[in-house]
């Protein structure tokens, strides 16, 4: 692994965040997505964060069998920019999502 260049796509997962800290972070004023249990093969043009309220996923890295990531309810979950992955959701999600703007400097 060492040497990669997607080595520094690393998705960052917070297991159970406190309400405090999501109400900082303004989730519930987030727009929503969902998606049923299946694969999904995705690309992120944007660094997400997100806060999933049902679901349950693994991640594999793109063309790989190799896990990179799992997270599932409750979890708030940064997505790096550039990352290119599939999705195997084995229980339907439900997530609050915001995807970080990079002409923002807040």
């Amino acid at each position: 692994m060492a040497g990669e260049s997607s080595s520094d796509l690393t998705i960052i997962v917070h297991k159970n965040p406190s309400e405090s800290h999501l109400s900082e972070l303004g989730i519930k004023s987030w727009p929503k997505w969902g998606c049923s249990p299946g694969k999904y093969q995705l690309k992120f043009d944007a660094q997400e964060t997100c806060y999933l309220l049902r679901g349950k996923v693994k991640v594999y890295r793109k063309n790989s069998s190799e896990v990179i990531s799992e997270f599932g309810a409750g979890d708030l979950v940064i997505l790096p920019e550039g990352l290119s992955c599939t999705w195997d959701v084995s229980v339907a999600v439900d997530k609050h999502y915001k995807f970080e703007s990079t002409s923002s400097s807040s």
